[in-house]
């Protein structure tokens, strides 16, 4: 394999303060702001430790604050509900004794129904694609952290978004899993899906216009993210990320996204809403339809 994973665990190994009280750190890569798909992962492990029985199948979250990556981050668990077959937790991470991120989730006993699931989408084997480079302006990082350096490995099917010269795309398709081994805790494997998840939703909704993802002009953040666990998942195993944002407006886009296993099975739904902020003087391509032409303009001073 590639990037180990050592990194990832580390993240999502948690110190227990006090009970239902726990802490954890952030990634050390020179951002101004923690990467939210981090704290729903970490979050996520801190509702999975006090839950005994079910697997995770949905959660539903805010982004509330901009977390300091330089402070660690507190996560309270609150045990909302202990059902037969339902458990619910929710969990809010708090830094200076402000909240930054709220979660709800909800893990469920294993049961028999009916089952059916839309194909997959045709795509080359993982081992058949070459590990993304590095853009030839890029000084050591790929723009937004992506995302080998996060324990991560990666295989895009679409071009590589910082390679399309402003063209218009509707759709991300790449393979991700884990750098390396993540043991057989199932929370740990869908923290990390979590954690993965957040790293290209809300480039699909800047794609539709022609932006690349880090673009100068733009100011883009997480406001939400829901997730739905199908079915048992590795994320050590490579998984097919599809994903397309179907409406931007007001500054803000939607971003859904569906997971496979190698296999086809659909096993994980996303869909998040993002903050997309132009800066004064950005020129782009307004109708969001792929094939039109994309005229840039240089970045003006931040809007609020």
């Amino acid at each position: 394999m590639g990037a180990p994973a050592d990194e990832l665990l580390r993240l999502l190994d948690l110190e227990t303060i006090e009970l239902d009280i726990f802490r954890g750190v952030s990634i050390d890569e020179g951002r101004l702001r923690v990467f939210g798909g981090q704290v729903a992962a970490q979050a996520l492990v801190a509702a999975g430790r006090t839950v005994d029985r079910g697997r995770v199948h949905s959660l539903h979250s805010y982004f509330l604050r901009p977390g300091d990556p330089h402070r660690p981050i507190v996560y309270e668990v609150d045990r909302i509900r202990d059902g037969r077959s339902f458990t619910t937790r929710r969990v809010v991470a708090v830094q200076r004794g402000e909240a930054i991120f709220n979660l709800q989730c909800s893990f469920h006993l294993e049961e028999a129904g009916l089952v059916h699931q839309d194909l997959a989408p045709a795509a080359p084997r993982p081992e058949l694609i070459d590990p993304p480079g590095r853009p030839a302006s890029d000084s050591g990082v790929t723009p937004r952290g992506y995302p080998e350096p996060h324990g991560l490995e990666v295989r895009f099917v679409t071009e590589l978004p910082w390679n399309r010269n402003g063209e218009l795309h509707d759709r991300e398709l790449l393979w991700l899993r884990a750098g390396g081994p993540l043991g057989d805790d199932p929370i740990v494997h869908a923290a990390v899906v979590a954690f993965a998840s957040d790293l290209t939703l809300v480039d699909s909704i800047l794609q539709r216009h022609g932006i690349s993802p880090g673009h100068p002009g733009v100011a883009g953040a997480s406001l939400d993210h829901c997730m739905w666990f199908h079915r048992p998942l590795r994320a050590d195993d490579w998984l097919l990320y599809d994903h397309r944002s179907p409406v931007a407006s007001g500054a803000r886009g939607l971003a859904q996204g569906v997971l496979y296993d190698t296999a086809g099975n659909h096993v994980v739904s996303v869909v998040q809403e993002g903050l997309v902020r132009l800066r004064s003087g950005v020129a782009f391509d307004s109708s969001g339809s792929a094939g039109s032409p994309v005229v840039g303009g240089p970045p003006g001073p931040a809007g609020s």
